[in-house]
């Protein structure tokens, strides 16, 4: 659903120093309204999951991962 939010499956963001992940969350929802849309999800960055309050880094990719369900 990210994907289709942003209309990509990439997304490149500059961000001041000393921003977390919570922020990152923020400023997609500012950025692009139906990101609200989603409810609950993982973070990810670089390849780990994370807590929103983990500060980024130059470079870090981060990715957002919907709820997993199945059986």
């Amino acid at each position: 659903m990210a994907k289709d939010i942003v209309n990509n499956s990439n997304l490149d963001l500059e961000l001041d120093d000393n921003k977390d992940v919570k922020y990152l969350v923020s400023l997609l929802k500012d950025k692009y309204s139906e990101f609200s849309l989603i409810n609950d999800f993982s973070v990810a960055v670089n390849e780990e999951y994370v807590e929103k309050d983990i500060l980024l880094k130059d470079n870090d990719i981060v990715a957002i991962i919907p709820p997993v369900s199945g059986g």
